[in-house]
């Protein structure tokens, strides 16, 4: 519970941090060339990009020690979209995405968060942070449980001279966890409010799975996410979309702690493409 805290204390100032502080800085360095230093805008344009990717590798440094000091894995996958759809899915080249998980189950509930970092920036540095942390609560034998949820993240334009965030999305409803066979699953339903420009009021349906198979040497997970937001970010343009995104797991256990396996990212009208796209990834996982 206090890492869950001090992720939830923390994350909003390092938002907050990463993207009114280098607008802050711009003015200051204006302000002086416009008084006669010899700053030229080359160096207002280097000196923006090095506080922002100063403030990339902070968040990312304090969501590992979030992520990893009760974390249950960590994985790396090589993603090749690039090589599979080109700048259709906007990725110029492929990269590979870190990811904390995290899944705490205790008297009161059940915590799951995990951190996704895609090093797809300049020289294979950090270009993204992504993170989504959940909490469900037990109420006696009520069988269904409160649902809380908190997305968001950060990230840098290759090549370009600017940063952007993801908006956040919070939701709210209820979840219900059952077993299916070998499978232990859970979904809930929740109204989704997503931060754009022109907030989207939405509502989410989730589904994720577990299960261990041929005496604990396979192991399959993953999750199916189906919810609604603006076609228009910016509410000029009335009217909602449905969103599809699941990425259902395979994994060869090669010991207790070291596995081998893939993930497939299977999605439709998500990130800005109106398609439905699947990307398989090849990945490695250690569990602490």
């Amino acid at each position: 519970m206090r890492i869950l805290c001090i992720f939830l204390i923390f994350l909003p100032f390092l938002l907050i941090d990463c993207f009114v502080e280098p607008n802050e800085q711009s003015q200051v360095y204006w302000n002086f060339a416009m008084a006669g230093n010899s700053l030229t805008l080359m160096n207002l344009i280097l000196k923006q990009k090095v506080f922002m990717v100063r403030n990339i590798v902070l968040s990312v440094a304090i969501l590992c020690v979030a992520g990893t000091i009760q974390a249950q894995n960590l994985q790396l996958h090589f993603d090749p979209r690039n090589s599979l759809y080109g700048d259709k899915v906007g990725a110029p080249v492929n990269y590979l995405t870190a990811t904390f998980e995290m899944f705490k189950p205790d008297q009161w509930g059940s915590t799951f968060m995990f951190v996704d970092f895609d090093f797809n920036f300049d020289k294979r540095n950090p270009g993204l942070a992504y993170a989504e942390i959940a909490r469900e609560f037990k109420i006696g034998d009520f069988p269904l449980l409160p649902h809380i949820e908190y997305n968001g993240g950060l990230g840098l334009v290759r090549e370009k001279n600017f940063g952007f965030s993801i908006p956040s999305s919070y939701l709210g409803g209820f979840g219900y966890p059952f077993q299916l066979g070998n499978f232990f699953m859970s979904t809930y339903v929740a109204y989704k409010l997503n931060a754009f420009q022109e907030v989207s009021h939405d509502a989410q349906w989730t589904i994720t799975w577990n299960s261990s198979l041929a005496g604990g040497k396979l192991s399959l997970g993953g999750f199916f996410d189906l919810w609604s937001e603006n076609k228009d970010r910016t509410g000029v343009e009335s009217g909602k979309k449905l969103i599809l995104l699941s990425e259902p797991q395979i994994w060869y256990n090669v010991t207790s702690q070291f596995a081998l396996g893939s993930e497939i990212e299977l999605s439709y009208n998500f990130a800005g493409a109106d398609k439905f796209y699947a990307i398989p990834t090849i990945a490695t996982k250690w569990n602490f």
